[in-house]
């Protein structure tokens, strides 16, 4: 073991270290890198080297291959981003729909491989109302309008720039109106893009109106697309989403079927030309290819795939592979193939949970009764697995192994074949009604409603602050001991090592103290304020179509990392979509105390009390005031709810969208009472606010800027910038420095600009 594993887990971790890096060095660096790496290679096993260092150079060799392998592969694939200069142009490109198209509320979404060397290989498109609807492995001249890879980025929320580093997209856009687009040819018979987008379309029409077709077709492609958030809440709530995302379990369980029904017909066809497990292993290595294939290869599928093919060969090489060299080598080739695969949490989740199998299951002198060993891996997985799910999720429900006791063996022994099964007999015309398919739809019917039920019951979110990783790690080594044999000395201490994650309550402000987070939510606005113990969310960003907005992918993502969950008073400072688009998420699945906004329709989930300039209420020596709207005249924008908040060292005011009109009430009402050391800006920088009157009453040291990378809007407007430049203030938008958190708190104001903290060498940067 000590030979194959540890240089294993040094090379791996060589290239996690690369993820660690705010910026990757210069491309000169790279070839000594590459030089003290080929010597540590060749002095691995030298006689020359001192002795007390020989043991440790085959893993120093390795750690240090693995960082430059990464580096040298991240580096490469940075360069295939699309240069400053082509931003926000209308480009005209000829090229290859590279995916399954993703239909959404306003249009498609899919990945299109142009035929310039001069652009991105991979660019990630959007299609409003499109006249037709594309197809995989269809060709087309299309006129687009590009940015290079930017998302929104806040503690505890989704990183979709590392998302788009690790699948090679180096750009994102629309299709731009133009009566050049038009669709150049079909898909080639050679593509295997057009073969699954032909099965996509068999698969739908059979399943065409059931409440779970997307589950199956994922089940059957890997295209989850189809599965409506209700479903992924649900999933995602009992801790079975692994259940329907093609990965290891698929891949094995198909490839284990077709190795034991193989061997068992090559076995009585009395053929002994070729050994039965040799012939079984190939065609069940040919089947897992081909089930990563109709899963378009996506680097969960591969990385399976790499894991079978590891010990299928063993098998048909007729090689005695220990559990842990063959677990050692798929690591390797995993990270080799595929070195961004470390900054997935599939890939830690897969390796973690086959790490797991092996510790209850392997090495045992009398293997246990089958049913006692499914017992024995969902109890060692469920708790093995939580601190690393609440590490990249915020959560780990505590209904996982019960639901998973339900789940495997529907969704996962039994769906997947029968779905795969239907797949092939639809593709053969074996099966033109789709019967099979029809019956994997109604298993996942009949186990629905007991899942649903585990997901209602109360209590199964993990709700308090993100521990930090020390206690997390503590936590792991408690989850190690208790899966320990039993009369191991020591596995008391499980319990006193859990007790840091498990009671950790976050660095809270003190009484008269607060901090306010402005979020990067796009185009939008929503900031969350904390005082000692109470939380104010004020907006909650906008919806971006379909069941996604701000609320569920940032503001509750935040709540839960930073703070635990849990709303003392939610302000909506009117209806606009910018600014209300999350709040039903809110409403629906956090606990929220108080609802203020300027209108009383609008937010369907609860009655608001309305906002009026007068209101007032204090939180741990912390003054909330409402200073507007004083009644219904005016526009929903000059209606917003106003908020000011004061601490012992300074305050901060809020302003929704105000204009002009009602920033000019403001001054006549308040005068020197809106001085405040932190202006969120009015409209996002419109030209149609931010008066030269009102910033000189309001006097902010900084101005907040909640706006979206190049947004259609033009926000913020260069003369309401120069106004406050003019004044001295200091400027801060989300769309260049993330999410913006500025403690209130001695010695005095402290400023965080969220990108300059946590942001990686694949985030975006300010020029």
């Amino acid at each position: 073991m000590r030979e194959f594993i540890w240089p294993a887990l040094s090379f791996t971790l060589g290239a996690l270290l690369t993820a660690q890096f705010s910026s990757l060095p210069d491309w000169p660096w790279l070839a000594p890198a590459w030089l003290v790496s080929a010597w540590l290679m060749m002095r691995r096993g030298s006689p020359l080297a001192p002795s007390g260092l020989r043991p440790c150079l085959p893993l120093l060799a390795a750690f240090v291959l693995g960082l430059v392998w990464a580096w040298t592969f991240a580096a490469w694939r940075l360069q295939d981003r699309l240069p400053s200069r082509l931003e926000n142009r209308d480009i005209t490109l000829a090229g290859r729909i590279a995916d399954l198209p993703q239909r959404f509320e306003l249009g498609w979404r899919f990945n299109f491989v142009p035929d310039s060397p001069f652009h991105p290989r991979l660019l990630r498109l959007s299609w409003y109302q499109a006249p037709a609807a594309p197809k995989a492995g269809e060709r087309w001249r299309l006129t687009v309008r590009l940015k290079r890879p930017h998302g929104t980025f806040n503690p505890g929320g989704f990183d979709y720039e590392r998302w788009l580093l690790v699948r090679g997209i180096g750009a994102t856009g629309y299709v731009r109106p133009a009566a050049d687009n038009e669709r150049l040819s079909e898909g080639s018979a050679f593509d295997h893009q057009v073969w699954r987008q032909s099965l996509a379309d068999r698969v739908d029409g059979v399943l065409a109106g059931k409440p779970f077709a997307g589950v199956v077709r994922a089940l059957v492609m890997g295209d989850e697309n189809g599965i409506d958030q209700g479903q992924w809440q649900v999933l995602s709530a009992t801790g079975t989403a692994h259940l329907v995302a093609i990965s290891g379990s698929h891949i094995g369980l198909i490839a284990g079927l077709v190795y034991w029904s193989t061997a068992k017909l090559a076995a009585r066809s009395g053929l002994m030309r070729y050994a039965p497990p040799v012939v079984a292993a190939w065609t069940a290595l040919l089947a897992a290819w081909a089930y990563t294939a109709l899963a378009d290869f996506t680097t969960p599928a591969c990385r399976a795939l790499l894991m079978s093919a590891v010990v299928l060969g063993a098998v048909a090489w007729r090689r005695h592979v220990r559990i842990s060299h063959g677990y050692a080598l798929a690591l390797f080739l995993v990270v080799l193939y595929e070195p961004l695969d470390v900054l997935t949490p599939g890939f830690w989740l897969s390796f973690v949970a086959v790490a797991l199998i092996f510790l209850v299951v392997a090495g045992r002198l009398r293997p246990p009764a089958a049913w006692l060993s499914f017992l024995r891996i969902n109890w060692a997985t469920s708790l093995g697995l939580a601190p690393l799910l609440v590490v990249l999720f915020q959560q780990a429900p505590w209904v996982a192994p019960l639901a998973n006791l339900i789940a495997i063996p529907v969704l996962g022994i039994m769906a997947v074949p029968l779905s795969l099964l239907g797949a092939l007999a639809l593709l053969l015309g074996m099966d033109e009604r789709g019967l099979l398919l029809l019956g994997a739809e109604q298993l996942l019917q009949w186990c629905w409603p007991l899942l649903q039920w585990l997901a209602a019951l109360p209590g199964i979110e993990w709700r308090q602050p993100m521990p930090p990783p020390w206690s997390l790690a503590l936590a792991a080594l408690a989850a190690l001991l208790c899966l320990m044999p039993r009369g191991l000395p020591g596995r008391w201490l499980a319990l006193p090592l859990l007790l840091p994650a498990l009671t950790w309550q976050g660095d809270a402000p003190a009484p008269g103290d607060f901090r306010l987070s402005l979020l990067d939510v796009g185009q939008g606005l929503s900031a969350v304020v904390r005082t000692a113990g109470h939380t104010l969310v004020f907006d909650a960003g906008p919806r971006l179509g379909g069941t996604m907005d701000a609320g569920r992918s940032v503001v509750a993502p935040f709540l839960r990392a930073e703070l635990g969950g849990g709303i003392d008073a939610l302000v909506i400072s009117h209806p606009d979509n910018d600014h209300a688009g999350g709040a039903d998420y809110l409403l629906d699945h956090l606990p929220v105390a108080r609802l203020y906004s300027s209108v009383s329709g609008g937010l369907p989930a609860r009655a608001a009390t309305l906002c009026q300039a007068g209101q007032h209420w204090q939180w741990d020596g912390v003054a909330f005031a409402m200073l507007s709207p004083w009644d219904a005249e005016g526009s929903e924008n000059d209606r917003s709810c106003v908020l000011k908040i004061t601490g012992r060292h300074g305050s901060a005011l809020l302003t929704g969208d105000i204009e002009a009109s009602s920033e000019a009430r403001l001054v006549q009402s308040y005068g020197a009472q809106l001085v405040s050391t932190v202006l969120v800006v009015p409209h996002h920088g419109s030209n149609t606010s931010s008066s030269e009157a009102f910033l000189r009453a309001v006097a902010p040291r900084y101005a907040l800027f909640p706006v979206g990378y190049h947004n259609r809007f033009g926000f913020p407007h260069p003369a309401v910038l120069q106004r406050y430049q003019n004044l001295g203030v200091q400027i801060e938008q989300t769309s260049r420095s993330g999410a913006l958190t500025l403690n209130f708190a001695p010695p005095g104001i402290s400023l965080e600009r969220y990108r300059d903290r946590a942001g990686r060498y694949w985030n975006w940067r300010a020029p």
